[in-house]
């Protein structure tokens, strides 16, 4: 009778580890500690974002260096306002930098993708970057391909 409480109590005990390892993999496969540290925020305009969504990689030559902290709907020029927290270590990015909605693959995440410029002032707080590109939407590209909606007689 002993032994069979004792097997119970192993098999109990081990499913409670089980589920504890799990839930540990699930914590760890998010992205909530992208920007670890001191950091900046810089904002960006775009026509269209596009599938983005806040807490999406920004990234500068494939390195993740931030991430999307929120984006919501200028109510004056329409366009979608883009805010990202870029972390203190990289803090020498110029002031003409660009940023780009970019695609991980054929159907993967969107994310931000930036390309310094050249100017010798850097990027501070709050400040906007205004050279853009917005996302590729696939469907516009198919449709203005199907019906020719380029000018094109």
């Amino acid at each position: 009778m002993k032994s069979s409480h004792q097997i119970e109590l192993t098999a109990g005990l081990f499913m409670v580890l089980a589920i504890a390892g799990l839930i540990f993999l699930a914590l760890q496969a998010t992205d909530r500690g992208v920007v670890a540290g001191g950091s900046y925020t810089v904002t960006a305009d775009f026509t269209n974002v596009g599938g983005l969504r806040p807490r999406a990689q920004v990234s500068l030559g494939g390195v993740t260096i931030g991430q999307v902290e929120r984006i919501e709907l200028d109510p004056v020029s329409f366009d979608a306002r883009v805010t990202m927290r870029i972390s203190d270590r990289f803090n020498e990015l110029p002031d003409d930098t660009s940023a780009s909605i970019v695609t991980a693959g054929i159907l993967g995440d969107q994310y931000v993708s930036l390309e310094p410029g050249g100017s010798p002032d850097v990027l501070v707080d709050g400040d906007r970057i205004l050279l853009t590109n917005s996302a590729l939407v696939l469907e516009q590209l198919i449709s203005r391909f199907m019906f020719n909606t380029e000018g094109d007689n």
